[in-house]
């Protein structure tokens, strides 16, 4: 069975809602506004560390969109926010994303305000200055590759038949089935058999030169609903991606991925596995 591209989606606020695409552009760091802004701590003595679903599941629906010249945001509860798209000069801070220190441009105390209000704590909002580079982990990548404010790499492919070969296992345990908004992957594959995308090291979509560089360890964001900001069944999918996809002390579902050329990812196209692991 051919593999083409279901869905494409974006997460222009790092660990925000996500807004859904028939087409994606893919520059330099990924897709096109793709976690280019991020909500960091402003508490005494963690300012800057970055502020995820983890700790604060209420960030799944404060709800990103891009209107005119402007990135919205809107929460339950919450004024209407624009942050213009135009970088300004202003501060920047230092903000540190897992072992990565990075700089941020500090958006004003305006979103800091909407943000602290709206989470119950002390946050603000940074954006990736146009200038910054934040090299991909060259462990994983030796040719030079950057990236936004993502966990570690530009894109994250999941495949439709994984997520139905889950959701059978769930069913089987009594549990309920959970959307691929869970996993919140940048591009969804249908065909091929479940956990294929395991294999892949080297692809094509839609002409664009896509490299497979490491599985993506999953964590507790998989647990909460991505429509409600709240987990329903606190232990799932987790626990039962333990009992079939645990790889050292953590549970696997999709695969992060490097583009190699710039240009557009769009609905339908096809897929072409280039490389596969021996």
């Amino acid at each position: 069975m051919p593999l083409t591209v279901t869905a494409l989606y974006t997460y222009p606020v790092k660990s925000c809602a996500r807004l859904a695409h028939e087409q994606i552009t893919l520059d330099a760091r990924g897709p096109l506004y793709d976690r280019r802004w991020m909500v960091i701590s402003d508490a005494p003595g963690e300012e800057g560390r970055f502020l995820t679903q983890r700790e604060l599941s209420r960030l799944a629906v404060v709800q990103p969109a891009f209107t005119g010249d402007a990135l919205s945001l809107t929460a339950p509860g919450m004024p209407e926010i624009r942050i213009p798209l135009e970088e300004r000069s202003g501060p920047t801070r230092r903000v540190v994303i897992w072992r990565d220190t990075c700089k941020g441009a500090d958006e004003g105390d305006e979103a800091a305000r909407w943000l602290s209000d709206y989470l119950d704590y002390p946050a603000r909002l940074v954006r990736m200055p146009d200038d910054y580079v934040r090299r991909v982990d060259s462990r994983y990548s030796p040719q030079f590759a950057q990236v936004g404010f993502a966990d570690g790499y530009p894109l994250l492919l999941a495949q439709e038949a994984s997520l139905k070969e889950l959701n059978h296992r769930l069913a089987a345990r009594g549990k309920m089935p959970v959307p691929m908004s869970r996993f919140r992957p940048s591009v969804v594959i249908d065909g091929g058999a479940p956990f294929e995308e395991d294999t892949w090291r080297r692809l094509e979509i839609g002409g664009i030169p896509v490299d497979v560089v490491k599985p993506c360890a999953r964590c507790v964001t998989t647990t909460v609903d991505q429509t409600t900001g709240h987990a329903p069944q606190a232990e799932e999918p987790l626990a039962t991606l333990a009992t079939f996809r645990k790889k050292g002390n953590g549970v696997i579902f999709g695969q992060n991925a490097v583009h190699r050329a710039q240009g557009m990812l769009q609905i339908g196209a096809e897929v072409k596995v280039l490389e596969v692991s021996q």
